[in-house]
């Protein structure tokens, strides 16, 4: 039985009473709704957009222990989330994926080699990183032989240490499944408006179904505030913004096909500015972030502006001259906000990416900050902090989420997670499409034997939209799809990462979608309006 249904989660909110109510369906929210059902809380959560819809599908797409937060000295911080990294591959292998990232040593700028040779050995120890991943320092020449296209001039050495890298909207849906499979019930496109208040406590939200319109009330004991940039409008709200509040900043990342910028392999490097900059090949791509500027305007129309991409550009070729990338190469780009928590004097890449918990006199518990990869953590300590205050006294379980696969069928280990690509890349070969097999592993796990199953079904000649048909009906059963933008971003990726392959298969998923929910022609044209604006925005179109 599928327990990932838009429409009786619906109904079920509205109708019972809950221990906990989450605002917020990123990466924060999803896993407080995860640890809060699993310990036997009867947990709700509602989101005004799409599941992973703000910042939870807009990083760097790296699980990784902070490397950089040495430099401000955070030890706690670089600690707890090197730790988790290897937590959450153990948990989703397949969605969480062991990469070697570069990193090389200048001329002139950054750390000396013994300094950086100190700093990854203390990064490996902190992290707890297996020794057959641990650091490794590398000559100039082997430095040039790992990535040829660096300029030969400005490098001394390099090293090479242990990153995860991850798609951040897939972790977020599929903790958000496995909270479902454990009780929680969850809603996107439930919007909170307004609160209730029993003898000055907070007891209910009222909200507002963004599909529908209708308004409705949810009853809980605690209400968690886990709305990542959004916040401190909640705040705002519940008349509690007081004392700290959030500092917002915008990163910026943009993809270019891997042709035009063929790294060998991840790799972070500095720029003239003094910042730290990723290069991270993706399938046929290669995407590069991130800014850190400070952000001021509206929260809900984050964009790329030709400067943002201008500004990476021109970091690439300072260190990769041969390279050469010009606007034009831009075949798309995303920009994300850090709600991180405001700290006088310091600008936007020196505040801590430290997590914080706020409560109101209300009651209303706010949680900002933090990172990706501590997520696990940081849903630990709200949980802790909700049933200390309202719960003590039930019989309820200890956090056990770092046991907790998120993936139907389990996969062992990285070597499991190979041998059921073998096994795909088999059963994909008699349709041609076999150069699918990672993708699809890497996006549904096991679930994938559900794509196959449902290709199997379309008899269109084309059998790469056949194939996209396929993951369309698997997502709108299983993950809540709502929208073009739900699909063509937070479950597939296409429109960051496979920009062609979305323009040749839109239009017959664009009619699929409109026979699913029964469009009329007005809905078609909105919903086709949307997609073909995103389109023109992750491509900076709209800036010309």
């Amino acid at each position: 039985m599928n327990v990932f249904m838009r429409q009786s989660h619906l109904q079920s909110i509205q109708l019972e009473k809950f221990d906990l109510l989450i605002i917020g369906g990123g990466i924060t929210g999803a896993g407080i709704a995860l640890d809060a059902a699993s310990r036997g809380l009867k947990t709700a959560l509602i989101e005004k957009n799409d599941f992973a819809y703000g910042t939870s599908s807009r990083s760097t797409k790296l699980i990784h222990g902070g490397l950089r937060y040495l430099k401000q000295l955070e030890f706690g911080l670089v600690k707890e989330v090197g730790s988790e990294r290897a937590i959450v591959h153990k948990l989703a292998p397949h969605l969480v994926i062991a990469e070697k990232m570069l990193l090389p040593l200048k001329k002139g700028r950054g750390f000396g080699t013994l300094l950086t040779s100190f700093g990854l050995k203390l990064y490996d120890w902190l992290a707890g990183v297996n020794e057959i991943d641990q650091r490794k320092m590398l000559t100039r020449h082997q430095t040039l032989h790992h990535e040829p296209l660096l300029k030969p001039d400005d490098v001394k050495g390099g090293g090479l240490y242990a990153e995860y890298r991850t798609d951040d909207a897939r972790l977020t849906l599929e903790i958000m499944k496995t909270a479902a499979a454990h009780g929680a019930c969850v809603v996107n496109y439930v919007q909170a408006t307004d609160f209730s208040y029993e003898g000055g406590a907070v007891c209910a939200v009222k909200a507002t179904d963004v599909l529908t319109q209708q308004t409705i009330t949810i009853s809980a004991t605690t209400i968690v505030n886990a709305a990542g940039p959004w916040v401190d409008e909640l705040r705002v709200l519940d008349k509690s913004k007081k004392g700290k509040q959030l500092h917002l900043t915008k990163g910026v990342h943009i993809v270019v096909d891997r042709k035009k910028f063929p790294v060998r392999q991840a790799i972070y490097f500095d720029v003239p500015d003094g910042r730290m900059i990723f290069a991270i090949p993706r399938g046929r791509t290669t995407y590069i972030g991130t800014t850190d500027t400070d952000y001021h305007q509206a929260i809900d129309e984050v964009k790329t502006t030709v400067e943002d991409a201008r500004y990476l550009i021109e970091a690439v070729n300072d260190s990769f001259p041969e390279v050469n990338l010009q606007l034009a190469d831009v075949e798309s780009s995303w920009a994300g906000l850090r709600p991180l928590i405001h700290e006088e004097g310091k600008s936007a890449s020196q505040l801590s990416r430290k997590d914080e918990i706020f409560q109101s006199p209300s009651g209303l518990i706010s949680i900002a900050g933090g990172k990706l990869t501590g997520y696990r953590k940081m849903a630990e300590r709200v949980v802790d902090m909700v049933i200390s205050e309202s719960f003590e006294g039930r019989d309820l379980k200890s956090c056990y989420t770092d046991k907790i696969s998120l993936c139907n069928e389990a996969f062992s280990n990285a070597d499991d997670v190979r041998a059921y690509k073998k096994a795909v890349a088999s059963n994909l070969t008699p349709f041609g499409l076999e150069r699918y097999a990672d993708y699809l592993v890497e996006t549904y796990g096991r679930q994938t034997d559900d794509i196959l199953f449902g290709l199997e079904k379309f008899s269109g000649n084309d059998t790469g939209i056949n194939l996209a048909r396929s993951e369309l009906f698997f997502t709108l059963e299983n993950e809540m799809v709502q929208t073009l933008l739900d699909f063509f971003i937070r479950r597939t990726g296409m429109l960051f990462f496979e920009m062609p392959r979305l323009k040749l298969v839109m239009n017959t998923i664009l009619v699929d979608f409109k026979e699913y929910f029964s469009w009329n022609d007005e809905q078609y044209n909105q919903e086709l309006a949307k997609l073909e604006h995103a389109i023109q925005e992750a491509q900076l179109i709209t800036y010309d």
